[in-house]
């Protein structure tokens, strides 16, 4: 499975079964943190077998259960970059737990950060939170209302991009990728442009409003590969470079 397949078929989970993620994903999950947080100068940390943050009802709001796992992306609030780069790279571990045969769900408020086993600097705080491990097969009912009440209806694509020229086909299965990719309250807030050849940027209106930065690392991340290659800066407005 490539992670372009694992785009189509992942799935916000907020259900998890008790048992215990394998010891070969988890060193795969733990070499991927490291990888990242050299590459991009991140804290991300696995945290195994510890729900605490996530139990009990007020807590998780009754959104979760059976949360054992999850993935804390840690920074500095005031760097907007820092945390577009841990949208860009959250989202590239929860494709690559989808591969894994694993579930997973961004978790922007309902857990306990105070519950979180991290020793933190005045400076950090949690950004966010990846829930991940084991789910039933299929959504259950409560699982199938939660989604109903917390997802908008998808953007079309014409809504998600502007430009005055005809869009290459690589740019569009870029946006269709965008349309798949998960977003706080499904709000799908980035609009792509594009002006000509392979210029390519993306933007969101108020980079400062609540997970907007990391909702555009993801989206950015899921052009990215349903382009079918290329390379991003970081920022908001910043520029695509396809590489063709």
């Amino acid at each position: 499975m490539t992670l372009q397949d694992a785009v189509n078929i992942r799935c916000s989970r907020r259900k998890y079964l008790s048992n215990p993620i394998e010891s070969l994903c988890v060193a795969k999950l733990k070499a991927l943190i490291t990888e990242y947080q050299d590459h991009g100068g991140l804290d991300i940390r696995l945290v195994l077998e510890n729900g605490v943050a996530f139990n009990g009802f007020r807590k998780s709001y009754g959104m979760f259960s059976g949360v054992r796992n999850y993935i804390g992306l840690i920074g500095d609030k005031s760097d907007l970059v820092n945390t577009e780069k841990l949208g860009y790279y959250g989202e590239l571990l929860v494709l690559h737990a989808t591969i894994l045969g694993l579930g997973t769900c961004w978790v922007g408020g309902s857990f306990h950060r105070e519950s979180c086993p991290f020793d933190l600097h005045k400076s950090e705080s949690i950004i966010c939170a990846i829930a991940v491990g084991h789910v039933p097969h299929n959504l259950g009912m409560r699982e199938n209302f939660i989604r109903k009440i917390t997802h908008r209806k998808t953007k079309s694509i014409e809504q998600m991009y502007k430009s005055t020229n005809i869009v290459p086909e690589w740019f569009i299965s870029g946006i269709k990728s965008v349309q798949m990719a998960p977003s706080a309250v499904n709000r799908q807030p980035v609009t792509f442009s594009y002006t000509g050849g392979n210029a390519v940027t993306a933007s969101v209106k108020d980079i400062t409003g609540d997970c907007y930065a990391l909702d555009l690392g993801i989206a950015k991340l899921h052009f990215e590969l349903g382009a079918d290659g290329g390379t991003w800066g970081f920022g908001n407005g910043a520029e695509f470079n396809k590489g063709i």
